[in-house]
């Protein structure tokens, strides 16, 4: 379990990399943006230190980050739907062969000659 944990972290950073890296760039140069991590909503603009004044920080609703964490999830989602869906289509698989019947072994002659003579008694007695 700790090296799925491990390797789970990992996976994350490639994912989060992924789409900070390569897949918002693209998607930015299509919008004609400047990047969705800079995308927001400024409730109370900054201001910096003034005589006298302390500096105020801005206060903003940062929606493109948002947006990136997203598509972060839904990268590892659809990962993890594909590995568990191509793990259970290989565990059903696994079932269905252990769980065949063995083909029925031929009759031996000595079989096949009851069954003739029951048949034979069967006919007679009709």
């Amino acid at each position: 379990m700790a090296v799925g944990v491990i390797v789970g972290g990992a996976f994350g950073k490639i994912v989060t990399s992924l789409v900070n890296d390569i897949i918002m760039p693209v998607i930015s140069v299509i919008t004609g943006g400047d990047g969705y991590k800079n995308l927001k909503y400024v409730i109370t603009e900054g201001r910096a230190a003034a005589e006298g004044q302390a500096a105020v920080e801005e206060v903003a609703i940062n929606y493109g980050l948002f947006i990136q964490n997203i598509v972060d999830f839904l990268i590892i989602a659809l990962c993890i739907f594909v590995a568990l869906r191509y793990t259970m289509k290989f565990m059903k698989k696994e079932k269905a062969e252990e769980e065949a019947p063995a083909p029925a072994p031929e009759p031996t002659a000595e079989e096949k000659l009851l069954t003739e003579i029951r048949d034979i008694l069967q006919k007679e007695a009709k």
